[in-house]
C-alpha cells in the first residue's frame, strides 16, 4: 500500500474536478480524498496498491489536463486507512 497527496492547480474549480474524480475512483482500488483548497488548487490524498494508485492518478490527469497549470505529488507515510474515496470538506 502506498499513500500520496497531490496538489492540483490551475481552473480546477468550478469545473467537476471534485466530482470527476470521485468517478474515476470508483473504477479503482483506491481510498482517499479530494477537496478544493481556499487558494484555488485542488488536494487529492489517495492510498491502495502501486499499481492502482499511479493508475488512478494517471486517468485524473487525462481526464482533466485541459483544465491542469501543474501538479505537485508528495509521498506520505501510511496513515490510519480511508475506509473509501469521498470529498472533504
Amino acid at each position: 500500500m502506498i499513500r500520496r497527496r497531490v496538489f492540483y492547480e490551475g481552473r480546477v474549480q468550478g469545473v467537476g474536478f471534485r466530482a470527476t474524480t470521485c468517478r474515476i475512483a470508483a473504477a479503482h482500488a483506491v481510498a482517499g480524498t479530494v477537496r478544493n483548497l481556499d487558494d484555488g488548487r485542488v488536494e487529492l490524498i489517495a492510498e491502495g496498491p502501486e499499481p492502482e494508485v499511479e493508475a488512478f492518478l494517471a486517468a485524473i490527469r487525462a481526464a482533466m489536463e485541459r483544465f491542469l497549470r501543474d501538479e505537485r505529488i508528495e509521498i506520505l507515510p501510511p496513515g490510519e486507512p480511508f475506509p473509501d474515496f469521498r470529498v472533504a470538506y
